[in-house]
């Protein structure tokens, strides 16, 4: 049984409604216990608010989990009838970032096996004085992370991206073989040791139409992407590419491949999206914990309206889960061979 810890995200957010409603579907056969980060009385506001039959019962590190209610470790003590949903205020984005710190600590201390974040506001989060762009810096900062990447999961597609933030104009001019071979062997890495397979295959998209038309349409194909895929395929990974973007992602969906290194933002998660939008997964590879995430923001243009769909947090927590289950399976078994 894996323990993990749900950040509860921006309290005016959907995050403490898509904690309630997971938690209200869960099966008692999961192989995961969940453990809220975050503020029992904005979640009790919420569960009355929209009608939610979910216990609280507030739990200290390190207690035993009670059985048949919600365990929420309370790291905050805002007010939740004077919030407002959809509106976050400074003393709300200090509360989510602390829930953060706080799931980064208990996993230091071995309480937590992993953490599983709920949507928070990057806006919020930097007028209240906190300057990452989003989770994932954060949590590299806080881990003293220095190669790390972004992962969107789901059953069908894997994709990794080697721009992420970055304008559309400015992609070219940012890629290197460098950076491409980085993202090639934290993908390789992350599929061995998170998902289990023991001879992935990873296709590389190319930047251009046609994957550039053997120089047509673009020489990034040619100066950069395949000499980084040629270099890594030397090394024994087996991966491939640059491919036309128009076609990679459907012969990945397909099983041909299990994940995609893409070279910018929209490249790789309009079609993810299009697969996945309720059941998709980020996952924050190269960091020494567990981390995935709903592939959602705090949707404030519905938050306390009852609708929100939990079923990014439900596939965010189950890969979390695996994740776990697998690292300490590979520690294992690590272990037994340096011991023969």
């Amino acid at each position: 049984m894996s323990i993990l810890g749900i950040t509860m995200g921006c309290p005016t957010g959907i995050g403490p409604e898509i904690i309630l409603r997971y938690f209200a579907d869960r099966s008692d056969q999961s192989l995961v216990q969940p453990v809220v980060i975050g503020d029992i009385g904005v979640l009790e506001k919420c569960s009355a608010e929209l009608g939610l039959d979910v216990h609280c019962q507030l739990w200290s590190a390190g207690s035993p989990l009670p059985t048949g209610v919600l365990p929420v470790l309370s790291c905050s003590d805002l007010k939740p009838q004077s919030l407002r949903w959809g509106r976050p205020t400074q003393e709300t984005a200090r509360a989510m970032v602390g829930y953060i710190k706080k799931a980064v600590d208990l996993i230091g201390q071995g309480i937590l096996d992993g953490m599983v974040t709920c949507p928070i506001s990057k806006e919020a989060m930097q007028s209240a004085g906190f300057n990452y762009p989003g989770h994932t810096e954060m949590l590299a900062e806080l881990t003293g992370t220095q190669n790390f990447a972004m992962m969107l999961a789901g059953k069908r597609l894997r994709v990794t991206l080697v721009t992420i933030h970055c304008p559309l104009s400015q992609v070219a001019g940012s890629l290197s073989k460098e950076l491409i071979i980085r993202l090639i062997r934290i993908t390789h890495q992350a599929l061995i040791m998170d998902f289990a397979l023991a001879n992935p295959r990873i296709a590389v998209a190319g930047l251009n139409p046609h994957a550039g038309e053997k120089g047509l349409f673009g020489n990034e194909e040619i100066s950069i992407i395949e000499p980084a895929v040629l270099e890594m395929r030397n090394d024994g990974i087996k991966v491939y590419g640059p491919f036309p973007p128009d076609t990679v992602f459907f012969k990945a969906a397909a099983g041909d491949y299990d994940a995609v290194v893409c070279m910018y933002h929209d490249q790789g998660l309009i079609p993810f999206k299009l697969l996945h939008f309720s059941d998709g997964v980020n996952v924050t590879l190269g960091l020494p914990l567990v981390r995935t995430s709903v592939d959602h923001g705090t949707a404030y243009d519905i938050a306390g309206k009852g609708i929100a769909d939990p079923g990014s947090l439900s596939a965010a927590i189950d890969l979390a889960g695996a994740i776990s289950r697998n690292r300490k399976l590979a520690e294992t078994s690590t272990v037994i061979m340096n011991a023969l």
